[in-house]
């Protein structure tokens, strides 16, 4: 099954917004946590051609579903909780539960990049712009340049 393509973008603007509402009720490390994965986000979104970025950004994702599974249940509201104490966490809840989603987008986003054993460049095929074909020895000189008859 083909994956549709998702904007990064899309992906971290939806994120953002989750921690921002999530944020009303769990801040401290939760908000941490998420700012600095969408930072990750928005450097992997700038560096288009990047395989670190992104990479960082789809390890941080994974890394906080775990940290807001862990911060959710130690921090959850018990008492009275407002309206907008709901939503807060309503919000939160629902960014962990699209967070696994977005990985699976992000790795697809990571593939195409080339990254994990799956690039699709052959480095070895590699070839300079300034001739169509590479020499066999990269320290040759060519005859006729640079030495004259002497050796010199």
């Amino acid at each position: 099954m083909e994956l549709p393509a998702v904007n990064l973008k899309v992906i971290l603007l939806g994120h953002w917004l989750l921690t921002i509402w999530g944020c009303i009720v769990f801040s401290g490390s939760y908000a941490w946590a998420n700012f600095t994965i969408l930072a990750l986000g928005v450097w992997a979104v700038a560096q288009r051609d990047s395989i670190d970025a992104i990479s960082m950004f789809l390890c941080g994702l994974l890394a906080t579903i775990f940290l807001d599974i862990v911060h959710i249940s130690i921090f959850y509201p018990r008492g009275n909780l407002t309206d907008t104490g709901r939503f807060g966490a309503g919000m939160a809840i629902l960014s962990l539960l699209l967070k696994p989603l977005s990985c699976c987008f992000i790795y697809h986003m990571y593939r195409e990049r080339g990254g994990f054993l799956g690039s699709s460049q052959d480095r070895s095929a590699y070839q300079t712009i300034d001739s169509p074909e590479a020499p066999a020895d990269p320290f040759a000189v060519p005859e006729g340049r640079g030495q004259d008859a002497r050796g010199y």
